[in-house]
């Protein structure tokens, strides 16, 4: 097998940590010997052992003179666990080969500089663009100091995400429902406005696939959303967060009962027009450690995520429908001509049920 085989493999490794590392990176390694795999192992828990040491471990046999292939590259800092750099280094492991540099600032190509200094062959650059697009929500998080964010909606061909009444169930297939609880059960949050709480009265669970729930979260401006929807009452798992303005901070009942049901008050600043400023929501959630933010809707809070430009890619399920009448996926952007249209790039396009899932991005 080539090196691009053993990354690509530690790259499906790596995945089964996919919901559960977050805001840690997806990490697989594969330790190989003589051209026959001794060990793989993966990140597999936040705050848990590092997908080296796991590898590592599981190794039965002598592991000196032996090749680490790792889609990401190995820390070199002491963090809940110690650095992963020096147990490479203490079992005299000859060569290690690396998808992608961890882009973290503070910690990018020290752990390379360090192994390479203890006279360890190192490789980097195999399957970077796959090693990337792996960990995209964590590079963005580490980077940017701001969650990733996906826009995600189901819409008919001409555009309309619910009928003239407001009704939206259900535009979509079966098939494409599933996909989006997989969906749910990647990310770390699911976000949606006051005003599709109060329509739809969704739960914003992981139910049609196995899968963790993510932290729900609600923007409600004024602080004044009724408590008798599901998402309160339903929020057994008490992963409800609701980001309101700090104007709202003195308003301790509603504060109070809401901690009561399970749900944190965030306070991020506010926009004219009495909004949440978005942007101020996505620190606040960034300081609490959630790293990737589906945005679900309503019309409302998507034209505002595209208008402040505060995404960095759209999954839409088009439906095989046409309305003519109803309500639009993105409303008004202020943009007067073709030419100061907002641009994005096709990605990924599959056919999903009876759906298109269109991918585009920034």
């Amino acid at each position: 097998m080539t090196d691009e085989s053993y990354i690509r493999l530690a790259i499906e490794i790596a995945k089964k940590g996919a919901g559960k590392v977050s805001p840690n990176p997806m990490v697989g390694v594969v330790i190989v010997k003589n051209e026959r795999i001794l060990g793989a192992g993966f990140h597999e828990k936040f705050g848990s052992k590092h997908a080296e040491i796991n590898a590592i471990e599981k190794v039965k046999e002598n592991i000196e003179g032996a090749t680490l292939f790792t889609n990401l590259e190995p820390c070199s800092h002491y963090g809940k666990t110690p650095p992963c750099v020096d147990r490479i280094i203490s079992e005299k492991i000859k060569r290690v080969v690396i998808g992608t540099l961890d882009m973290n600032p503070l910690i990018s190509g020290k752990g390379v500089k360090k192994l390479k200094s203890a006279g360890i062959d190192v490789k980097v650059g195999v399957l970077e663009n796959e090693c990337i697009e792996l960990n995209k929500f964590f590079f963005k998080y580490v980077t940017k100091k701001l969650p990733y964010v996906s826009l995600k909606a189901a819409q008919t061909i001409d555009g309309k995400i619910a009928d003239k009444s407001g009704e939206s169930s259900w535009i979509s297939s079966l098939q494409s429902r599933k996909y989006v609880h997989s969906l749910r059960a990647k990310y770390d949050a699911v976000l949606v406005g006051k005003g599709t709480v109060e329509k739809d009265d969704p739960k914003l669970t992981v139910r049609l696939v196995e899968g963790r729930n993510p932290k729900r979260v609600i923007l409600d401006a004024n602080l004044d959303i009724k408590l008798s929807h599901r998402i309160f009452t339903k929020n057994n798992d008490r992963n409800l967060i609701v980001i309101t303005s700090k104007k709202n901070a003195g308003k301790k009942r509603k504060i109070n009962k809401l901690n009561s049901l399970g749900a944190l008050v965030l306070f991020a600043k506010e926009e004219s027009g009495e909004k949440v400023d978005l942007k101020s929501a996505l620190r606040e959630l960034y300081k609490i450690g959630i790293a990737s933010v589906l945005v679900e809707g309503g019309s409302e809070v998507f034209t505002s995520f595209v208008k402040e430009n505060l995404f960095d890619d759209m999954l839409m399920f088009i439906s095989p429908r046409i309305l003519g009448c109803g309500v639009p996926l993105i409303g008004n952007l202020g943009i007067k001509n073709l030419q100061k249209s907002v641009k994005a790039k096709i990605g990924n396009v599959e056919k999903i049920g009876d759906d298109i899932l269109l991918e585009l991005l920034k």
